[in-house]
């Protein structure tokens, strides 16, 4: 593309606006020389400078799912009407005190957050735009606009989850703007026609930005079928629409980043989803022979050691929708052996990517006895969360009152290490624990008419459900659980989580715990249990950051690494965990109790060996161990500034140091980019 005119003439608000489908009748009031929605369009303007620029080393960032989180970060001002469709809706609350049940609900009066994400690999990419965002990295996101979100959750008594289909109003979603380019795929079935959006995640001062280009095929000019492609995130229950999606989203997005003009220097897959950006590359290289060197533009990240998470397609599949040129490229850079029938997404990623990158420690060596074939180029780099969006304001008050120890925390997040300078001192010991106990009491108001109590040892869960993440353990042996909350002290047990609506097995677990939920009626005095519908940033946000015990038991070795703890800890709360992920790097730092089965040695053993019995048997001990602490640290309004409680709350804080995205995508840049 020529680049000598963006050269000489620097991108300019006109520039910005002849892009936009519909300015003038839609969003002239909500865009001028001086402001984007309300901040600053310079921003966004010098972005796209270095996007367009041939001399600026850029990198796209390739996502099924992207939860940027805007109803508790960056929310953007509209000043006309927003539709109702884009407001939250009213949460049902499934608890074992049933008439608050029936009599209320959840109400909550924000935006509803952006719906492109379906859980902790979507987050972690918003995470990952929002700190490129802070470090002024030249970096463009690469998504898919989902009309329909991924689904809205309903429990029924009896039922356990009932998904319901999801709407919103892309056109009146402050800081979302759709483009005029339209790129297309052609297929065996027919073209397929798709319309760009934009949306600019900014960094926590609005210095800087990194925007996301959203693929969208609910277009006239496309055939009815294809008009629902970007309807509903991992839609899986036919071949086709996987096959098409991540067709969309790989061919897609490569087509979308030469109609936008960009200079592109890295492909970054965060996950198998994108690999047809390197079949559509293939397909359109000069010289195939010299594919090879096109390849170290590219870089993958593997989240999942979980076989589901992996897509393999029969070549019959595919040779019936994609052109004879795309099976090819597909059969030559995806195929596991040279008689193989199917193609492999991980194994393309793995086979034509210089750089690739488990999301822990221990995932790495996971998947290296998994894919022993790639083991010397899978390095690691852990996960982290992006701590200007989930540190709450109760902790970022506290951190700016001893600034003269921690430094420009907001800029280093490694500065929060010198909390462990304060571990002796008794006023910061109390400032932290009344920082919780503000958060714990925002958790209590919004469940008021359910009275849970901020003296009351409470227990949160939640995150994705699935089988290997045993949503259902802390139920496993119910007597046990009523008898420490009788002998030792009461308990709150508050949790949240989606199964996919495919998914029998998760929906079975969701089913198991409105069940334990429904037989603990009868102890609500001792132990309270919520279980709230939605679970999306803004309840994750209300969680991590109010409970005292944050509890995450995957089965080992089958959690790549988790977030949700990572937000906990910046917010002082206490692990109670099994030892995989994230948390194995942090075993040795007294931030809570670990439990249960350690894995050891190269047997990865199986997913569906969920060693209930003993490891719940092994919680219960730890719980035990914890409750008795915890009422000995604040007993009937005293509360001991000298317990071991408020030093794992401090060693918590102090390890969120390492545990976010500022220093993950610095990682990223050193090993795998070179920006």
């Amino acid at each position: 593309m020529e680049r000598s005119a963006h050269e000489t003439a620097p991108f300019q608000y006109k520039d910005f606006i002849s892009t936009i489908e519909g300015f003038e009748d839609r969003y002239r009031s909500d865009i001028d020389p001086h402001h984007y929605f309300g901040f600053p369009l310079e921003t966004a303007l010098a972005v796209e400078r270095s996007l367009l620029s041939p001399n600026d080393k850029s990198v796209a960032y390739f996502s099924m799912e992207f939860g940027i989180a805007p109803s508790i970060y960056n929310s953007f001002r509209l000043t006309r009407p927003m539709s109702a469709k884009n407001q939250f809706y009213t949460h049902e609350v499934f608890s074992n005190y049933w008439l608050c049940d029936y009599l209320f609900k959840v109400h909550t009066d924000r935006l509803l957050d952006i719906p492109i994400y379906g859980g902790g690999l979507g987050v972690l990419a918003g995470d990952a735009i929002k700190s490129s965002a802070d470090l002024g990295y030249s970096v463009v996101g690469i998504g898919i606009l989902w009309n329909k979100g991924y689904f809205k959750q309903n429990f029924w008594y009896k039922h356990g989850q009932v998904p319901e289909e999801l709407t919103w109003d892309p056109s009146t979603y402050p800081g979302l703007i759709p483009l005029k380019n339209i790129v297309t795929i052609e297929t065996k079935e027919g073209f397929v026609h798709l319309r760009l959006w934009k949306y600019y995640v900014y960094s926590y001062d609005l210095k800087r930005a990194c925007p996301i280009i959203l693929l969208d095929s609910n277009l006239p000019q496309n055939q009815p079928a294809f008009q629902k492609l970007t309807d509903q995130l991992y839609r899986s229950d036919d071949v086709w629409w996987k096959i098409y999606q991540r067709m969309i989203l790989g061919i897609g997005g490569a087509k979308a980043l030469e109609s936008l003009g960009y200079s592109i220097d890295r492909y970054h897959l965060n996950e198998g989803h994108a690999a047809f950006a390197l079949v559509e590359k293939y397909v359109h290289a000069p010289d195939k022979n010299l594919f090879k060197a096109q390849q170290d533009a590219f870089a993958y990240t593997c989240h999942t050691p979980v076989a589901a998470g992996h897509d393999r397609f029969s070549i019959y599949d595919i040779t019936r929708i994609l052109k004879d040129e795309y099976v090819y490229a597909a059969c030559v850079l995806g195929k596991e052996s040279e008689y193989s029938d199917q193609i492999n997404l991980t194994y393309m990623c793995l086979n034509c990517c210089e750089k690739v990158n488990a999301v822990a420690l221990k995932h790495g060596e996971i998947t290296r006895l998994q894919f022993p074939h790639f083991a010397s180029k899978i390095q690691s780099i852990t996960n982290g969360v992006h701590m200007h969006t989930w540190l709450s304001d109760s902790f970022r008050d506290l951190f700016d009152k001893y600034a003269s120890t921690l430094g420009d925390w907001r800029m280093q997040p490694e500065n929060l290490k010198r909390v462990l300078d304060l571990k002796s001192s008794l006023p910061f010991r109390e400032d932290i624990f009344e920082a919780h106990q503000e958060n714990k009491r925002g958790l209590v108001e919004v469940l008021k008419r359910w009275g849970l109590k901020d003296d009351v040892l409470t227990i949160g869960w939640a995150r994705r459900i699935a089988g290997y993440k045993r949503p259902a353990l802390i139920f496993h042996d119910v007597k046990r659980l009523v008898r420490i909350a009788h002998e030792i002290g009461p308990l709150q047990i508050v949790l949240a989580g989606k199964a996919h609506p495919n998914d029998d097995i998760g929906a079975a677990h969701v089913e198991e715990i409105l069940d334990h939920i429904d037989q603990l009626n009868e102890h609500r005095k001792v132990i309270k249990v919520l279980i709230l519908e939605n679970y999306d940033t803004y309840f994750g946000k209300l969680l991590t950051s109010s409970v005292d015990i944050w509890l995450n038991n995957p089965l080992p070795p089958f959690e790549a690494s988790g977030t949700s703890g990572m937000k906990a800890i910046l917010n002082g709360v206490i692990q109670v965990t099994t030892l995989d992920g994230w948390v194995v790097e942090a075993a040795e730092d007294d931030i809570g109790w670990i439990f249960g089965y350690h894995h050891k040695g190269s047997d990865i053993g199986h997913e569906m060996n969920l060693r209930l019995r003993e490891d719940s048997s092994a919680l219960y001990d730890v719980l035990d161990v914890a409750a008795k602490l915890y009422y000995r640290t604040n007993h009937q309004g005293f509360v001991d500034l000298q317990s071991p409680w408020i030093d794992k709350m401090i060693h918590c804080v102090g390890r969120s140091a390492f545990f976010n995205t500022q220093r993950m995508m610095q990682e990223y840049n050193e090993k795998m980019w070179n920006l």
